[in-house]
């Protein structure tokens, strides 16, 4: 047996055979990974369609060539983070990366293009594996098109999709999820009772863990971790000094978006805001993330210029610098998204906001069933992060919410103790802070790349 073989064979047994989620595995005469050694090699067709799908992607791809026993080829579309994993895009992320419902009508067409040429590429390169990283609308509609394996189709691939749509936020959600199970074999779920949920709708799932784990991990290398204590603390006086910070100076984190039709909506609420503030706080400087997105980068460096107070940029794609900002900042002002969680990991107090076209909103307001937008308050549900959203989200309200922030310790240290629960909420029962310490054997990525490689195991 070679290295990679024992390798192989030891971690999965580590993983699935010892945990819930070798219950869940479909059984077949022919699993997915004998198909593949009988050909020489894994073929993975893996799409991801914004900036924290790409991070989710390139995590999966590192994690199933650490475990797999045969080599692994990979095809899609990804980012800057997937093609250092070796993945070679068959076109920029950006395409896809579009949100909301009226939103996509002025890209309606090279959207469809775009998925016509994904198909296409598909069936060409004949993966074993299908695996959509979230950007669901996108996803989807592929996975629709393309063949699965089956008793009657034995060369179609298996179907993975990483992020299960958020059906616990939207009414009639559940119902939507067994419409699923035609297309999808097996969902992965970031959140828990995801899987619980899928499963009784008939959509094979796995809570494998959020994927803000793994910055704890990747961040806090040689650090202690505990339990009751994921959070990632930077280094702010090596930030100010860095920038020439003076130390009586109110640093603020603005982190705008990932996507553009986002940043061009919300970087103008943003500049104008901090306008507004900047009589109250006179030595003020604004910090500001700019996604790995060379549109958001273009349209981020050129805004600037007419930038109210001094600015300082941050690049994407530099994890540590990004949280010793975030440690040198007094709080944060953020479009609702990943970065939310981000900032629970920093213990960094914030406020998030959220605009749309006018009748997306409305569909949002008509159709959703939970009254929060952040993660956070959803998964404590409690409003401790405050929200400024669709039309109440303009440069007075948001200026007014942020100064209430910035001068009341109570509200701050409020954020702060609740951080602690929503990082115990995301852990899989299985995984405790040794086992993923030990080697990180059990990080939401290995979960999932272990899930795929025994798909079909007896």
């Amino acid at each position: 047996m070679s290295l990679a073989a024992i390798r192989w064979e030891k971690v999965r047994s580590s993983i699935c055979l010892k945990s819930p989620l070798r219950r869940y595995l479909w059984v077949s005469s022919r699993s997915l990974i004998e198909r593949a050694a009988k050909e020489g090699e894994l073929r993975i067709f893996i799409v991801a369609g914004e900036v924290s799908g790409d991070t989710i992607g390139s995590r999966l791809m590192a994690s199933l060539k650490k475990l797999s026993p045969v080599t692994i080829r990979f095809s899609g579309v990804g980012g800057s983070m997937m093609s250092k994993e070796g993945l070679r895009s068959l076109f920029p992320m950006e395409n896809i990366a579009v949100m909301g419902i009226w939103e996509l009508l002025p890209h309606l067409y090279n959207f469809r293009v775009k998925l016509k040429e994904t198909v296409e590429a598909a069936f060409q390169f004949q993966p074993h594996a299908v695996v959509t990283v979230d950007s669901k609308g996108f996803s989807f509609r592929l996975l629709k098109q393309l063949p699965r394996y089956n008793e009657q189709r034995s060369d179609g691939p298996v179907h993975f999709h990483y992020v299960a749509p958020s059906f616990w936020a939207w009414k009639g959600g559940e119902t939507r999820l067994k419409g699923l199970a035609k297309f999808v074999d097996h969902v992965f779920c970031i959140l828990p009772n995801e899987e619980a949920g899928c499963q009784s709708n008939g959509l094979a799932a796995t809570f494998v863990g959020h994927p803000i784990l793994e910055d704890v991990l990747e961040l806090n290398m040689g650090k202690e971790t505990t339990l009751h204590g994921w959070k990632i603390r930077g280094n702010g006086e090596d930030f100010q000094k860095k920038y020439a910070i003076p130390s009586e100076t109110t640093v603020i984190s603005l982190l705008p978006g990932s996507r553009l039709q986002e940043v061009t909506r919300m970087l103008p609420i943003f500049s104008n805001t901090m306008k507004l503030l900047k009589d109250s706080f006179p030595e003020l400087i604004t910090v500001i993330h700019v996604a790995p997105n060379q549109l958001v980068d273009n349209y981020i460096t050129s805004a600037i210029h007419k930038w109210p107070v001094p600015s300082i940029l941050i690049p994407g794609g530099a994890p540590q610098l990004k949280y010793d900002a975030f440690n040198a900042s007094r709080v944060a002002l953020c479009t609702s998204g990943t970065v939310a969680m981000e900032l629970q990991l920093a213990r960094l107090p914030c406020l998030v906001t959220y605009r749309a076209h006018l009748l997306t909103e409305w569909f949002i307001r008509y159709k959703a069933k939970i009254p929060y937008i952040s993660l956070p308050n959803i998964l404590l549900d409690s409003p401790v992060i405050p929200e400024a959203l669709f039309q109440a989200c303009t440069p007075t309200k948001v200026a007014f919410s942020l100064k209430e922030l910035m001068n009341n310790i109570v509200l701050q240290q409020q954020q702060i103790v609740a951080a602690e629960k929503v990082m115990e909420l995301l852990c899989p029962p299985n995984i405790t802070v040794n086992n993923l310490e030990q080697q990180g054997s059990y990080t939401p990525s290995l979960i999932a790349a272990s899930t795929i490689l025994s798909y079909g195991q007896r």
